[in-house]
């Protein structure tokens, strides 16, 4: 069994092509897809974070309407930019989205990816502290975001406050048990699958990974799963771990299928520069008839490795298309893989 979702980086465009125009048709429609995958049986409706993009942002009034419209399927990200993030306030807002949605919040998080603009963070206010890089930043508000979810208090409470507080230092309110358990690190190397590990979050592998070894995609990731799950086992934590990998997969079922990715079939995977220092491996596509993406499926070993499969979506070809696309791999590729 292998939970299937889908991810959205939730573009939209005034293109003629598209049928996502606004920031308002975006969230709309993306409320109503998470409906549909839930009906169809999916697992998970997960969401890309952007910063000064025509793109899904601010992850949790979306989170939250989604929560409140469904019952059963995994609402998350993939992932939260940390640089951008006051962990304080972030917690309020999870941990509220949490409730709201009866404790089926999905959270990855990350250092983030290159961005639209230099230096975004800083015009939300925050800047590393001296000899940290913007790394380390993302990495320490994510250490205070995981320690304030535990639920402990911490703050000295006013001595006159306006309402009655309960004995003993206050927490962060609402705290939603069980939380700190569905935190995700999106990880592009193997030191930081390692660091995720020791701290206790599940494990998103990110698609846009470091070149680390020069095999393919799906073996660098299937060597990160295989040294996080050790520094895991190391770390003594009592839960067994989730572990996700996303993929564009695409089972052409239709003439429509065929003519919008029919020539992705010979997709491969793709290096390139990130940054001046950091070479990068881009993970392929998939397009194909249903039984022949049985077969190459089963040759990717990440996707064999994870528990959790993630399928990135054309979101500006409409909530019906989309719905068409998850419903063709749950119905035709899940069940000859032995995922459902």
């Amino acid at each position: 069994m292998k939970k299937i979702g889908f991810l959205s980086f939730g573009h939209w465009s005034s293109s003629p092509h598209s049928q996502t125009r606004s920031g308002a048709d975006f969230l709309h429609q993306s409320i109503d897809l998470a409906v549909a995958a839930e009906e169809l049986g999916a697992d998970g409706a997960y969401f890309r974070v952007h910063h000064f993009a025509r793109q899904a942002a601010s992850p949790f009034p979306l989170l939250s309407a989604i929560g409140a419209r469904t019952s059963k399927i995994e609402i998350g990200t993939g992932v939260i930019d940390m640089r951008y993030e006051n962990p304080m306030y972030m917690a309020e807002d999870a941990g509220a989205a949490d409730l709201i949605s009866g404790g089926r919040l999905q959270l990855g998080i990350s250092r983030g990816s290159p961005e639209q603009v230099i230096e975004g963070w800083r015009y939300f206010g925050f800047a590393p502290a001296d000899g940290e890089s913007d790394a380390d930043m993302a990495r320490r508000h994510t250490e205070v975001f995981l320690k304030v979810i535990e639920g402990e208090g911490f703050a000295r409470p006013n001595p006159r406050p306006m309402f009655a507080n309960p004995p003993g230092l206050l927490r962060i309110e609402p705290y939603s048990e069980g939380l700190r358990e569905r935190i995700w690190w999106g990880s592009g190397s193997n030191a930081t699958g390692v660091w995720a590990a020791k701290l206790g979050m599940n494990l998103q592998s990110s698609t846009l990974k470091n070149d680390e070894g020069g095999e393919p995609l799906h073996v660098q990731q299937r060597k990160q799963i295989e040294a996080y799950r050790e520094a895991w086992r190391k770390a003594g934590h009592a839960r067994e771990p989730r572990v996700s990998v996303s993929r564009s997969i695409f089972a052409l079922t239709t003439d429509t299928d065929r003519a919008y990715f029919g020539h992705d079939g010979d997709s491969h995977d793709q290096i390139g520069m990130i940054d001046e220092t950091t070479r990068a491996i881009f993970g392929r596509s998939y397009a194909a008839e249903p039984d022949v993406l049985v077969t190459q499926l089963k040759e990717d070993e990440a996707i064999q490795a994870a528990d959790t499969l993630l399928l990135t979506i054309p979101n500006q070809l409409g909530v019906d298309y989309n719905a068409h696309l998850l419903e063709n791999i749950l119905t035709y590729v899940a069940p000859e893989l032995g995922w459902r």
